[in-house]
């Protein structure tokens, strides 16, 4: 609670605090102004406190001008101002009001106080830890002295951990205690600049962004808020503009090192990116994949575009189709795209792909499910019903494995392999064969059969590439019976014969 001009009591922010209310008349240096002067510049005086009172603060400042105008020796005209100024927020300008008017009387109590919290609300702890210790050496009792003594040694404390937790990359922390600092110091650009710096480290770049920008409408060359203002743009992936707001920010400070190796770092990051965009666009994949590597490892905290590298460089290893370590290595860099930036939809598309082109059909489909949520176009939806089409055929016999033949294998093909795979399954070649071992040949045996039955009719073939439910026709394979197969496709004249020796059971004879 603060006091206000005459005898009102006037709520003010936290920020000017414990502000005294404007001086009574008084406290002239000399003897300079005679006694005319003095009676206007105490009605100019009594103006401002009755505009401070009605927190018409603006007419204030321009009453107590008037004052100093008239007489500039008197202390409490320049405390009066101060006050004033606190409530406008003009903390920098206030100081040195609040500076002149103990210049002018070294034992006014209000002048120390105000000029220890500007110093404070404009975050400068020390200098105002020094201001309220002079109050309570001119009067040991202020207890608002010593609240504002003790709200500076609070602000040291946080700043103290601050630079501690900075250093261990303890973000989250540094901003905690910004924020309980700012509470005492408002106007403090540094830290302010500080907690948008971590907010940028932490991802949280709206929020950074406007701090900075906040700082820029004040000041405009403000080195350390260009530089953040950079930092959210850089790690935007919007490499372009962060040079921009870098090379304003060294301009400003030639020596700033923060923005000098932010500069550097997104320059070589884009010049690497594009070179490796080029290699690829011209089929140099070789040099595309350690281009790339290079660019990844100039800064490991730009994320997002250290995804798009990922995903690049994923997509260069997809092209060695032919290799499964390729495909492998290129679901990996999609895998930690996705990880660095989790909205990143080329590189779900991109890992999909991967997936599918090394039969790990139930990935694809959880990646095509994810972009599909995110992005429902027809293109999505359709790869997302591809993939799950793949996912059921998968979960099917695979009739051409069983068979050893190619998906595009002719009739005559399929015929041999069936001849050839039947032979070595049939059941009377493995009667000698332990029980185990009999009934896993009666089962490759039977698949065979099956296989066969189906790719040898066109209609079902096609039906059973397409990914459609063979039982939806009324093929029950469980009814399905392969000695009969077995019997139709080598009976009649020719080098077998069979005779029963048991239900189920044959031998046959090579001719």
């Amino acid at each position: 609670m603060a006091a206000a001009g005459g005898d009102c009591d006037v709520i003010m922010s936290p920020a000017a605090a414990s502000v005294p209310r404007p001086e009574a008349p008084g406290m002239f240096s000399g003897e300079d102004e005679d006694a005319g002067t003095r009676r206007e510049a105490e009605s100019f005086k009594e103006q401002g406190n009755a505009f401070y009172a009605k927190k018409d603060y603006n007419e204030a400042y321009n009453y107590y001008t008037k004052a100093i105008d008239t007489c500039p020796s008197n202390a409490s005209y320049y405390g009066n101002r101060a006050a004033t100024l606190m409530m406008l927020g003009k903390f920098r300008e206030a100081l040195g009001d609040a500076q002149q008017s103990i210049r002018l009387d070294d034992s006014f109590l209000r002048g120390h106080l105000r000029e220890g919290k500007c110093h404070l609300c404009l975050g400068n702890a020390m200098a105002a830890s020094r201001c309220f210790q002079r109050v309570l050496e001119l009067d040991h009792k202020n207890a608002q002295a010593q609240q504002e003594l003790d709200n500076a040694r609070t602000v040291l404390e946080y700043e103290k951990i601050a630079e501690v937790d900075f250093e261990k990359r303890d973000f989250r922390k540094v901003v905690f205690c910004m924020d309980r600092a700012l509470e005492f110091a408002p106007a403090c650009h540094r830290f302010k600049i500080l907690k948008a710096e971590c907010l940028a480290l932490l991802g949280r770049y709206p929020e950074a962004q406007s701090v900075a920008s906040d700082i820029l409408r004040i000041d405009s060359t403000n080195a350390d808020a260009l530089y953040v203002r950079g930092l959210c743009l850089y790690y935007e992936d919007c490499i372009e503009k962060a040079v921009q707001f870098f090379v304003q920010a060294l301009r400003m400070a030639p020596d700033h090192e923060k923005a000098c190796i932010a500069c550097r770092n997104a320059k070589a990051l884009k010049a690497k990116k594009d070179d490796g965009n080029k290699a690829f666009k011209e089929g140099n994949y070789k040099l595309a994949f350690d281009l790339y590597t290079e660019a990844l490892a100039i800064d490991p905290n730009n994320r997002k575009t250290n995804a798009k590298l990922y995903c690049n460089r994923g997509t260069v290893n997809s092209k060695f189709a032919l290799q499964l370590r390729k495909l492998d290595e290129a679901i990996d860099d999609c895998t930690n795209a996705i990880r660095l930036d989790d909205t990143y939809i080329k590189a779900y598309l991109r890992r999909a792909q991967c997936y599918k082109d090394t039969e790990q059909f139930e990935d694809a489909v959880r990646d095509y499910e994810k972009v599909y949520q995110t992005e429902k176009t027809k293109e999505h939806k359709q790869l997302l019903k591809n993939a799950q089409m793949e996912l059921k055929k998968s979960k099917r016999k695979d009739y051409y494995k069983i068979l050893g033949v190619d998906k595009n294998a002719s009739e005559d093909e399929i015929k041999k392999a069936y001849r050839k795979r039947a032979l070595m399954h049939h059941p009377d070649r493995h009667s000698s064969a332990s029980a185990e071992i009999q009934k896993e040949e009666e089962k490759k045996f039977k698949e065979v059969g099956e296989a066969f039955t189906i790719l040898s009719d066109p209609k079902k073939k096609a039906r059973y590439d397409s990914g459609q439910d063979l039982e939806e026709d009324g093929m029950n394979m469980g009814d399905f019976d392969a000695n009969n197969i077995f019997k139709a496709f080598f009976g009649g004249p020719g080098g077998f014969s069979f005779e029963a020796s048991g239900p189920g059971n044959f031998f046959f004879q090579f001719g």
